[in-house]
């Protein structure tokens, strides 16, 4: 008879260095002001045009009253914008935690193709990715944003395109937040094509599904994160037209399905919707029956700023007028991120106008 031995029990506990206590309530912390009840954020880091443009632009709608202290609770920056000064000399991130705003940064280097697939994609920027969040860190910023980008077809995503993206935004979570920032993990879900509500509802369950077993592999502490998804909507081409109230079910739903109760918040993206589009679709995902255990809310880019861009067209004299006009869209999103939209049923001019654009890329 052969001598059988005894097998150790192996201990499943991460290895290398965990966060402490204190990292993990100061990620807490950070996460849970930036989603503040009536709070979302403004992604100001989709290029509308010149560099000038763009600059411009950061310091019109900075420039808006307190009106919108309780409405942004974050701005997310490109590298450039970051350590840019406004006209008077002021840097914009002390424009922005002056108003106890949290300052974030994009920190992904965009898409690049994953070969043998059908013009599938992943992220890049890992490389270097743990020195320059330290470096983010120690100029003010305390939280940062990495895109990956999915496409429903008859093909896609394939089961590697979702493997491959879901570890990389595991992998970007973990180095943010070794260095003290909190990780906004947005794979978001392009809504071009002509697939309906149930398909893109069936797809985002795969999709963040795969993301949190990544998380959970990756020892990411979810209660110091954000999770900026896409919401389930159907494609832009389908000819089936849902309520609000059909969006926010499918939504939901999907969240519920797959998103642990521990993750801070959900800040959803507007993907091509119109602005008043994205607030009415907010509003009813609050007002959706079911249990919702996070925050949820907006980090809106064009659909916080078409309109004040409309209004502004690059002239000083606009300046006033559009300042106004966002101060007027922060407020509605706000209302819309509590369940208190009533909604203007304005579809008309900018608010109403589609924001979609094939294959989007910024």
């Amino acid at each position: 008879m052969p001598n059988f031995q005894v097998l150790a029990t192996v201990r499943m506990t991460p290895q290398g260095a965990a966060l402490t206590p204190e990292q993990k309530k100061e990620l807490q912390d950070i996460a849970q002001r930036i989603v503040a009840p009536g709070k979302g954020i403004l992604a100001a880091d989709e290029s509308v045009g010149s560099m000038a443009k763009r600059l411009a632009q950061i310091g019109l709608l900075f420039s808006a009253d307190d009106r919108i202290d309780n409405c942004i609770g974050g701005v997310i920056f490109f590298h450039e914008t970051l350590y840019q000064k406004a006209d008077d000399g002021t840097p914009f991130i002390n424009m922005i935690k002056d108003r106890g705003i949290v300052v974030g940064i994009k920190v992904d280097k965009g898409l690049v193709p994953i070969a043998g697939t059908n013009g599938e994609t992943t992220s890049q920027g890992l490389d270097g990715l743990a020195e320059r969040c330290a470096q983010y860190k120690k100029d003010g910023a305390d939280f940062a944003k990495w895109r990956c980008v999915l496409k429903i077809s008859d093909t896609t995503p394939s089961h590697l395109a979702i493997t491959d993206n879901a570890n990389v935004l595991a992998r970007y979570a973990n180095i943010c937040q070794q260095n003290g920032i909190v990780p906004i993990v947005e794979p978001e879900i392009l809504p071009d094509g002509d697939h309906d509500l149930k398909r893109c509802q069936y797809v985002t369950q795969k999709v963040l599904a795969a993301v949190y077993k990544a998380m959970a592999d990756y020892h990411v502490y979810l209660e110091g994160t954000l999770l900026k998804p896409n919401m389930v909507t159907p494609g832009h081409s389908c000819p089936m037209k849902y309520t609000p109230e059909q969006i926010a079910m499918a939504t939901v739903t999907a969240l519920r399905r797959t998103v642990p109760p521990a993750v801070a918040g959900v800040t959803f993206l507007s993907g091509g919707q119109s602005e008043e589009e994205a607030s009415v679709n907010l509003n009813a995902i609050n007002n959706c029956h079911l249990g919702k255990p996070w925050a949820l809310t907006f980090s809106f880019g064009r659909a916080l700023q078409a309109s004040a861009l409309s209004t502004w067209r690059g002239q000083k004299e606009n300046a006033s007028n559009a300042t106004e006009e966002f101060i007027k869209r922060a407020k509605v999103n706000s209302l819309a991120s509590q369940g208190k939209y009533t909604g203007s049923g304005d579809c008309t001019g900018a608010t109403g106008h589609s924001l979609y654009a094939t294959h989007y890329a910024y």
